[in-house]
């Protein structure tokens, strides 16, 4: 492929070095929060629900919330990520199913910018917050509060890019078969092999910088995709 790759990049835990939404629950929430988060995961209920539930049980005001969200840290390589494909210009957004607010301040105290797709939460007055869906679909076959898979789709009717995904947890399960190009790690990376989807394993975005500029030599300036190696396990 010669044109240009978009990149989705999944916040927590990706770019994130913790699951944000998590830390903020286990900061901020009352304890049953996990009596959610234990239904959510024997599939009793989707994840939109199981945010929905768990941000209604946050008692914080903004000022404490804040402090949490100081508190934040990222990948050390994504910032040299980010200014590598912002520099060849490598359009890329942030793809997750997490809470808004804290990925647009984490990177915006790193001095990025990137357009931040995800679930929308909202202070209420008081201590009290509200988490609304703008990227779900009535069709997700997860119940997720940001379809993925839709964003991948809607995202190829209007560019013929490829489609890279870069990812580590359960939200990137569905969205890794749409993606033409998949960087994982984690439960994503044991979900790929396990399901037999082709992808390439990285630790750190230091891992990744190395591949995107050998695309570009390789190609004189026009991406070429490689065959990703990780291909061998199948259900």
């Amino acid at each position: 492929m010669s044109q240009t790759p978009l990149i989705f990049v999944d916040f927590d835990g990706t770019i994130s070095n913790d699951d944000t939404t998590d830390l903020i629950l286990q900061r901020l929430a009352d304890p049953s929060w996990v009596d959610v988060e234990d239904a959510w995961q024997r599939g009793e209920i989707g994840s939109r629900e199981c945010m929905a539930a768990q941000v209604g049980l946050l008692r914080a005001t903004p000022e404490t919330f804040a402090q949490v969200v100081a508190e934040i840290t990222i990948d050390p390589g994504f910032m040299a990520f980010e200014r590598f494909c912002r520099e060849h210009a490598m359009p890329m957004a942030v793809l997750s199913d997490g809470l808004d607010i804290v990925a647009e301040a984490v990177l915006a105290r790193h001095g990025i910018s990137l357009p931040v797709l995800s679930t929308h939460l909202a202070w209420q007055g008081g201590d009290r917050w509200h988490l609304s869906f703008p990227h779900a679909q009535p069709g997700c076959s997860s119940a997720a509060g940001n379809c993925k898979c839709h964003r991948l789709t809607a995202a190829r009717d209007d560019r013929a890019g490829p489609q890279v995904l870069i990812g580590d947890g359960r939200s990137d399960f569905c969205v890794a078969t749409e993606a033409d190009v998949v960087f994982a790690k984690g439960k994503l990376a044991a979900h790929c092999g396990e399901c037999g989807i082709p992808y390439f394993a990285f630790t750190g975005f230091d891992d990744l910088l190395p591949t995107f500029e050998a695309w570009l030599m390789e190609a004189k300036g026009q991406i070429a995709i490689p065959a990703p190696p990780h291909q061998l396990a199948t259900r």
